[in-house]
């Protein structure tokens, strides 16, 4: 994988349209070759197979991936004519159900590779001599970055069917670094007032990111890193699974009828707590932060400790704001791109880093690991901004607003620096699983 610590300026640093060109072909790049990593590794047999009812083939990803840089890039951008344009409605994720996708007539694996190969080439081509302005579609190479992130996020998605896939391990990387030793308050504060969320600047930012608007919160006080596995134990080893006071009603429900009793892929053995990662079974260690956990098993934890899971607008104050300045930066640490000692980002690692680590990218009110590590799941339904405008197609976001979603914030190891800022939204439903999701909490401040 490409080096994100060496990539070039950022988009929003480029205002000559040869950096801008160098940025989107290293971004594009970059995506390429995880894709490859995580296809390459396992024979046909695994990427045409449906791991989990859950996730497509690995295969359909790889053509998907494609097929949609083509439509945006080759055919809207370029206005060139479609390649295969009989493979549109396969790789159309609104067209089929995941479930589904095994049965479709998808491009052997080989194809796939050819046909994603093939578009690339003259995407690449197509950069070259792209204006990078006078459409919205082209402005600050919009499109690219979109590609780009779309690419990453169905690697994450793709690294999610890895962790579902059963048999020996086809993946590796390092372990994190260790935390840092020194003492640090388990809470932080994060004043009352207002600040600006969400964007109007952010170049490659989607279309729920937007628009900049102010928002008002009172007072409260938020954990400084995610909870942790010692720390969810403790829920476990006092009930906290059998004991409805701590979940709402729909919680309750899918606890019993999900068969919940600890986080997915735990097992009890000999007294003591294993997991399964990436085909690997190891004894579950304490101080990393909480993996795979729903949303329900994130809020009865929060219900059981006293506290709650704080807003979205919580969360992004506190990774955002700089009381010094009463700005939103980009970043909890600033405006600088990520690099390896800021987060855990981009499949450097598989799996978080201990909580507490990375103090060069702790936030200006004192707290960890608000960017990479783990999805948090926040207290908020899936919503538009004040003055939400879909686009460039309203299938990304709009169709998914409403209660049915809650929203995570701040990416996991999983994600791509090129998808993750502290401006962006992801969002799933309440019951899942099998995403890279942890949480902290949260509570508020009284200030009379």
């Amino acid at each position: 994988m490409l080096n994100a610590d060496r990539l070039p300026p950022a988009a929003p640093e480029c205002t000559d349209p040869e950096p801008l060109r160098e940025r989107i072909a290293a971004e594009l790049l970059a995506a390429r070759a995880r894709t490859a990593a995580l296809t390459d590794c396992v024979d046909d047999r695994d990427l045409t197979a449906q791991h989990s009812p859950l996730m497509s083939p690995l295969v359909w990803d790889l053509a998907h991936i494609g097929n949609q840089e083509e439509l945006w890039l080759l055919r809207n951008v370029g206005g060139r004519d479609p390649m295969h344009p009989e493979i549109d409605p396969l790789y159309d994720a609104f067209e089929h159900p995941r479930a589904a996708r095994p049965t479709l007539p998808l491009l052997p694996p080989a194809e796939a590779r050819a046909y994603a190969h093939e578009v690339r080439g003259r995407v690449l081509d197509l950069l070259t001599s792209s204006p990078l302005e006078g459409v919205p579609l082209l402005d600050r190479g919009f499109a690219f970055g979109m590609i780009a992130q779309h690419e990453q996020q169905h690697d994450e998605t793709m690294l999610i069917t890895h962790q579902l896939r059963p048999g020996p391990a086809a993946l590796s990387a390092p372990p994190p670094p260790a935390a840092d030793p020194g003492r640090r308050p388990a809470e932080v504060l994060v004043p009352g007032g207002p600040f600006t969320m969400g964007t109007d600047t952010e170049p490659w930012s989607l279309d729920n990111e937007r628009p900049a608007h102010e928002v008002s919160l009172p007072a409260f006080r938020l954990d400084t890193t995610p909870v942790s596995n010692a720390a969810y134990q403790e829920f476990i080893a006092d009930g906290g699974y059998d004991d409805p006071r701590w979940w709402t009603p729909e919680g309750w429900e899918h606890r019993w009828r999900a068969g919940l009793e600890a986080p997915l892929f735990w097992q009890r053995e000999g007294g003591r707590w294993l997991r399964r990662r990436f085909g690997v079974t190891e004894p579950v260690p304490g101080d990393e932060p909480v993996l795979h956990v729903c949303w329900y098993e994130a809020d009865a934890y929060a219900r059981w400790a006293g506290r709650r899971l704080p807003t979205e607008a919580e969360w992004e104050k506190a990774a955002r704001h700089d009381p010094a300045t009463g700005r939103s930066r980009r970043y909890p640490w600033g405006d600088a791109e990520p690099t390896a000692d800021r987060a855990n980002l981009g499949q450097r690692h598989l799996q978080p880093a201990p909580v507490g680590s990375y103090p060069a990218g702790e936030s200006p009110h004192g707290a960890r690991q608000l960017i990479g590590d783990v999805w948090e799941w926040t207290a908020s339904d899936f919503l538009p901004y004040p003055g939400f405008r879909a686009w460039p197609y309203k299938e990304y976001s709009d169709v998914f607003f409403g209660p049915e979603y809650k929203v995570l914030r701040g990416g996991s190891f999983a994600v791509a620096p090129v998808a993750c800022r502290g401006t962006f939204r992801n969002w799933d439903y309440p019951i899942r699983r099998q995403i890279f999701s942890g949480f902290r909490t949260a509570v508020s401040v009284d200030e009379t």
